[in-house]
């Protein structure tokens, strides 16, 4: 018998309160039953956003929720500025492009966030720019960018729009939506949430819809208005993912007892005590600047190959955590502590990641790592 873990950066692990609770008879997704449970919903997703904004509910993955972000708000010609620090923010790159709007790229070197300043003389250099989209976490880097200034900086152009990729980071550190001025937020179920795939969220501005009212670009199941239009009377505009829903309610409610503060701490605790755990097996972390809560990168030492390191974890010891993306593969692995985690999936992290390189012939003393946690984790 071997046990699974799953320390993934997406899905992550599922609570037994929430998949109880999924494993309910199904709703009817027009039932009033529905309708009341997606009113608590709404506002328990304002609470989690930190934000006044109606946050839209979506039957996909954060891609989808991505892809919205650029087809509701803007127009075929239009201009928009990408960080690009990863695979993720390629991504928001290849929906611009697959969209008609011209990109203006900021290429950050993988491993460092971008630099705030970057922004602003990009901006300065193109006033002509709509909005700036970014990663709040870019998960195939382990590296978090610094949202709340370039916010700062974004909001000196009245006709700019910020947008986020929170998927990985929302409900992980501190993203205060309103306060920050953040137009477009988005995340999906699968991450802080823990939830299985297959919803993403979207809170959108006020600024943000009023650019809605003149975007031309060609849309129909991600019609934001129309979802905005239909969920302003508890119901989607299409077949709700509703199993996804009621398990979203219990994940909610658990987080909403714990505290969003006691949340971000939690997960603080725990990235902490994983990269020095890293760190005193002397393994160098990815991330040269802003690592992120969400997943600890960790470059694979000199001779060894990520993949397999990653392979050996899932194979021999049931953890399944991931490799590196692009040309990172068999150069980094990576292991995450979001969403439904706590101290001893680090200890079971850090100690299979000790038990697989002892087994590949890397000079270690096991339990360096693992006391290393413990030591940290005690004094919570």
């Amino acid at each position: 018998m071997q046990k699974k873990y799953l320390l993934a950066p997406g899905p992550t692990q599922v609570s037994p309160e929430v998949l109880l609770a999924m494993a309910q008879p199904v709703l009817h997704h027009r039932a009033p039953e529905f309708a009341k449970l997606f009113e608590q919903i709404r506002q328990d997703l304002k609470w989690f956003f930190q934000t006044q904004n109606d946050v839209l509910v979506l039957a996909s993955t954060g891609t989808g929720g991505m892809e919205g972000s650029v087809t509701n708000f803007l127009s075929p010609g239009e201009k928009a500025l990408v960080v690009n620090g990863g695979k993720f923010g390629e991504r928001w790159m290849k929906i611009c492009q697959a969209y008609g709007v011209k990109v203006e790229e900021i290429k950050v070197e993988w491993g460092h966030s971008v630099r705030p300043e970057q922004v602003e003389e990009a901006l300065r250099k193109n006033p002509e720019i709509k909005a700036v989209f970014t990663q709040a976490s870019e998960s195939s880097t382990g590296v978090a960018h610094d949202i709340r200034a370039i916010a700062q900086i974004v909001r000196n152009n009245d006709d700019c729009l910020m947008v986020v990729d929170a998927v990985s980071a929302m409900g992980v550190f501190d993203i205060q939506t309103d306060h920050w001025g953040l137009d477009i937020v988005v995340t999906g179920s699968q991450k802080a949430l823990a939830l299985p795939p297959g919803l993403a969220f979207v809170s959108v501005s006020e600024k943000a819809w009023r650019r809605a009212d003149k975007a031309k670009n060609s849309r129909f199941y991600f019609n934001f208005k129309k979802e905005r239009d239909s969920q302003a009377k508890n119901q989607t505009a299409y077949t709700a993912a509703v199993s996804l829903i009621v398990g979203l309610d219990a994940s909610l409610r658990m987080l909403k007892q714990e505290g969003l503060q006691n949340v971000f701490s939690r997960h603080r605790l725990l990235a902490h005590a994983t990269r020095e755990a890293m760190k005193g097996l002397g393994l160098q972390l990815f991330p040269k600047d802003s690592p992120s809560d969400a997943l600890t990168a960790v470059v694979a030492p000199e001779g060894f190959d990520g993949q397999v390191i990653y392979r050996d974890l899932r194979v021999k010891y049931g953890v399944t955590a991931a490799g590196g993306q692009d040309h990172l593969k068999g150069k980094v692995f990576r292991i995450a502590h979001m969403g439904y985690t706590d101290v001893f999936d680090v200890i079971v992290g850090v100690a299979a990641v000790e038990m697989v390189l002892k087994g590949m012939g890397h000079s270690l003393k096991l339990g360096t790592g693992v006391g290393i946690a413990q030591e940290i984790l005690l004094k919570k």
